[in-house]
């Protein structure tokens, strides 16, 4: 993430944190990986980054960030990838589950202090 991402206070941040099991891990990136292709291919998308800490039980915690030039292109990119998952059948909710994945995901705005 390049510091000028940081800077521009109109910017949304997409912050996903997972706690993902060791044997769920390769499906859940993989998704991760397909998912954000789209992603970075819509109006609006600035950059992404991945983070991972890994326990001695091979347990992950994954956190991902997207960034948007603003509101509204967050709104219209959820709006593209919710249609583009209906087209494809693809519920990410139920592979979440499906995998025992903990997750919290939310968008945010810089908080300038």
């Amino acid at each position: 993430m390049n510091a000028s991402s940081l800077k521009d206070s109109d910017h949304v941040f997409r912050i996903d944190r997972f706690k993902v099991p060791a044997a769920s891990r390769e499906e859940f990136l993989s998704r991760v990986r397909t998912s954000n292709e789209v992603l970075r291919s819509l109006p609006g998308f600035v950059e992404d980054c991945f983070f991972e800490q890994r326990d001695d039980r091979g347990e992950s915690k994954i956190v991902t960030i997207a960034i948007w030039n603003d509101g509204h292109a967050f709104t219209n990119a959820k709006a593209s990838v919710e249609e583009h998952y209906k087209k494809i059948g693809f519920k990410p909710g139920e592979i979440i589950k499906r995998l025992g994945i903990e997750a919290e995901m939310d968008a945010y705005t810089k908080l300038d202090l």
